[in-house]
């Protein structure tokens, strides 16, 4: 029996991916490091030090800094990140996402967030949807980050669910790959090869389509 549901935050609560966009680049742009949309999309679901190793390691750069330099840079990254999540605002939710989170409450199922990003609990404040999540995971506080299982199996253990009895919500390959690893049932937003690939359980291609009666459905075969 499904009692939980954890989601991932970017790409599927909201889209604040332009924004890191756009930190990215200008981080990467001042250390004289190229920086597209193409490569940007490697960074989908990882963390902000993980992230910025891979671009310096796709700079040629990795072994010219410190691990103190290597967080000043991430610092400096995040700063500007956050200068643009004040823009946020309850328009910024994607579509059919409260109407899900609705459903979920008044079914009594538990809600989680399992996001990479430190900045999870400013972004739902903006959002104003806070009060909907019964617990948000501090991505510190797990060893590994996606696609290791650690965030969604703290999250279930917050929640005081077995993994087995939730719902995991994700839009990249590591996400997907972090809540199979989770023995979770994997939802995956996004492009269905992509998706497929990474093992999703169910696919749909936009939040729209995330009913709570249809992904109970779905997730009764595997959870009951």
């Amino acid at each position: 029996m499904v009692k939980a549901v954890i989601f991932d935050l970017d790409g599927v609560i909201t889209d604040t991916a332009e924004l890191h966009y756009q930190a990215w680049k200008n981080l990467a742009n001042s250390i004289s490091i190229d920086f597209d949309r193409e490569f940007n999309e490697e960074l989908k679901g990882i963390s902000r030090m993980d992230s910025l190793n891979k671009i310096l390691s796709h700079g040629g750069v990795e072994d010219q800094y410190t691990e103190q330099e290597k967080v000043g840079l991430a610092t400096k990254k995040n700063e500007e990140y956050k200068t643009l999540l004040v823009h946020l605002n309850p328009e910024n939710i994607y579509p059919g996402i409260k109407e899900l989170l609705d459903s979920l409450k008044e079914s009594k199922l538990k809600i989680g967030l399992a996001s990479a990003s430190k900045n999870g609990p400013a972004i739902l404040e903006y959002l104003q949807i806070t009060d909907y999540f019964d617990t948000i995971v501090n991505p510190d506080s797990v060893a590994n980050g996606k696609p290791a299982p650690d965030i969604f199996l703290k999250a279930a253990e917050q929640l005081g669910v077995s993994p087995q009895e939730c719902i995991g919500i994700e839009d990249s390959e590591a996400g997907i790959e972090a809540i199979k690893k989770a023995d979770m049932f994997a939802v995956g937003v996004g492009t269905t090869e992509v998706m497929k690939k990474a093992g999703a359980d169910l696919v749909l291609t936009n939040t729209k389509e995330l009913v709570w009666s249809q992904l109970k459905e779905a997730a009764s075969v595997k959870i009951g």
